[in-house]
C-alpha cells in the first residue's frame, strides 16, 4: 500500500507513518520541509506548500496513491484544493478532522458521530466546513473520503497538557510539590488517547470499503475527571497534586494566553464513543493506558530536554496568591 501524507511530521501523522513503514508499506510525505522528521528511514519527501494551491495541484497531476491522508487541512480552501488534486488519483482520501466539530455543550455523553455540528470556535467551524465539502464530493461523485475525528492525542513528540497553564512547567511544578491551578472544580470528564493507539485507528480504516463516506471518532476509552488526570500525572512523575480551583471565567480574564483552549474544548465534557470505528474495523480498544502513556511521554520530554524549570516563571504562584487573598476577603456567614 502506498500512502501519501499531506503534512506527515506532526504528532499523529508521525505515529501513523512509522507504523506503516514498520509494516512494510510505502510512505510519501508532502510538506514544507521545515519541521523535524522523526520517522525511521524509508519515507520519501516531496517539498512544497499546500497553501500554494495551483502548485500543489500540479505536483500530483501525474501521481496516484492507494491512500492520501490530509493532516493539515485547516480551512475549506485547503480541502477544495485537495479534492481537485486527488479526484481520480487515490483509492481513499482520509481527512483528519477533530472532535471540536461538536465543541460546546453536547446532547449525549459519550458523544457519538450523530451529534450535530455546533462548534463554538474558529478551528472547529473550519473543520466542519472541510467535512461538509468532502461529504458533498462523496455524495456527488463518490470521492472516496473517510473522516477521522481525534480528541486529545498525546505521546512521544508532544507534551503532557494541562486544562489551564503551560505544559512545559507542569511536570516540574508537580515534582516540586507546588500547587497547580485547575479550572472550575476539576470534575469535568476528559479522555486522552496515546498517539500510537490513534494511529492504529487511522490504519484500521485504510483500504476498508466500509469506511468510505463515513466519519469516525478515534478518542480515548479511559475516562477521568481533570482532578483525576492531574493526580495520575503526579503519581507517574513522583510529584504531588495540590489543586487550586479557580473559575474558568476568572482565569480567562486574568490569563487569556493560558486560557485559549478552554473556549473550544477544555471546559466541556469530552467523552467520545468509539463504537463505530470498532464496528467497522479491526480496531478493538486502547492498548496503552494513561499512566503508561504519560510515563513514555515524560521520558521522551526528558531525553529531549523539553521540560522547563517552574521557578523561572512566577506568574502561576502570583495568580494563586491573589486568588487565595481574594477568597480570604469574602464575607463569611455569621
Amino acid at each position: 500500500m502506498h500512502v501519501l501524507f499531506i503534512g506527515g511530521t506532526g504528532l499523529i501523522s508521525t505515529a501513523i507513518a512509522r507504523q506503516l513503514l514498520e509494516s512494510g508499506h510505502q510512505v510519501t510525505l508532502f510538506n514544507r520541509g521545515k519541521s523535524e522528521n522523526r520517522l525511521p528511514p524509508g519515507a520519501e519527501t516531496i517539498v512544497g506548500d499546500r497553501k500554494d494551491y495551483a502548485a500543489f495541484e500540479r505536483t500530483f497531476v501525474d501521481k496516484t496513491y492507494d491512500v492520501v491522508v490530509d493532516m493539515v487541512a485547516f480551512h475549506p480552501d485547503d480541502t477544495a484544493s485537495a479534492i481537485r488534486a486527488f479526484t481520480g488519483r487515490c483509492g481513499q482520501f482520509i481527512h483528519c478532522s477533530t472532535v471540536c466539530v461538536y465543541s460546546g455543550p453536547v446532547t449525549q455523553i459519550p458523544t457519538t458521530e450523530t451529534e450535530a455540528f455546533h462548534s463554538v470556535g474558529e478551528y472547529g467551524l473550519n473543520k466542519i466546513a472541510c467535512e461538509k465539502l468532502l461529504l458533498k464530493a462523496y455524495s456527488d461523485s463518490r470521492f472516496p473520503v473517510t473522516i477521522l475525528r481525534p480528541s486529545h492525542s498525546y505521546g512521544e513528540g508532544g507534551s503532557v497538557i494541562r486544562s489551564f497553564g503551560p505544559a512545559d512547567t507542569f511536570i516540574d511544578r508537580l515534582r516540586k510539590h507546588k500547587p497547580v491551578i485547575v479550572q472550575g472544580d476539576g470534575n469535568s470528564p476528559w479522555a486522552a488517547c496515546h498517539v500510537d493507539d490513534v494511529a492504529r485507528g487511522f490504519i484500521g480504516v485504510m483500504g476498508n470499503p466500509k469506511c468510505l463516506g463515513e466519519a469516525y471518532n478515534i478518542a480515548g476509552d479511559e475516562y477521568m475527571t481533570w482532578n483525576q488526570y492531574h493526580q495520575q500525572v503526579a503519581e507517574v512523575v513522583g510529584g504531588t497534586f495540590t489543586p487550586v480551583h479557580i473559575p474558568t471565567d476568572t482565569l480567562r480574564e486574568a490569563a487569556p494566553s493560558w486560557s485559549g483552549s478552554t473556549y473550544e474544548i477544555l471546559q466541556w465534557p469530552s467523552i467520545f464513543d468509539n463504537a463505530k470505528i470498532k464496528r467497522d474495523t479491526a480496531y478493538a480498544s486502547q492498548t496503552i493506558d494513561f499512566k503508561e502513556g504519560v510515563r513514555r511521554t515524560v521520558a521522551w520530554l526528558e531525553s529531549e530536554k523539553k521540560l522547563a524549570d517552574s521557578d523561572e516563571d512566577e506568574y502561576e504562584d502570583r495568580l494563586i496568591a491573589a486568588w487565595r487573598g481574594a477568597a480570604a476577603g469574602l464575607p463569611r456567614q455569621g
